[in-house]
């Protein structure tokens, strides 16, 4: 999960397929949260609050389906109120989405879930 200290968003989240090149490519869970953090201006040790203002559009998507979870509520299912770095944040809120992506869509996602293709 973690390369050199760093959190590895693509080892905790589930990935449409297709690769980056792909125009159709869709990043969802914490790969779309990363993205954002990588362009936020963040100073951590940082709270919920600060991480969220710090954020434009804070509608994170949680499947490929394009299914959104408000950050703040994410955070909001949390202990943590303040988070020393984009890792711990990253590595805490992973469950959040996780949880989400499972229990969310119709029975046709829950079904093409379990297909092995």
């Amino acid at each position: 999960m973690f390369l050199s200290g760093r959190c590895n968003p693509s080892a905790m989240a589930v990935r449409p397929p297709g690769d980056d090149s792909d125009p159709d490519h869709i990043e969802f869970g914490i790969a779309a949260l990363a993205a954002r953090l990588e362009e936020a201006d963040i100073e951590y040790p940082a709270t919920a609050d600060e991480i969220c203002a710090a954020i434009d559009n804070t509608e994170v998507p949680y499947d490929g389906s394009g299914n959104t979870l408000e950050l703040r509520e994410g955070l909001s299912e949390l202990e943590t109120e303040r988070f020393q770095s984009e890792a711990q944040l990253l590595e805490e809120i992973h469950p959040v989405f996780e949880r989400h992506r499972r229990a969310g869509g119709g029975l046709i996602d829950r079904i093409r879930g379990l297909l092995p293709f």
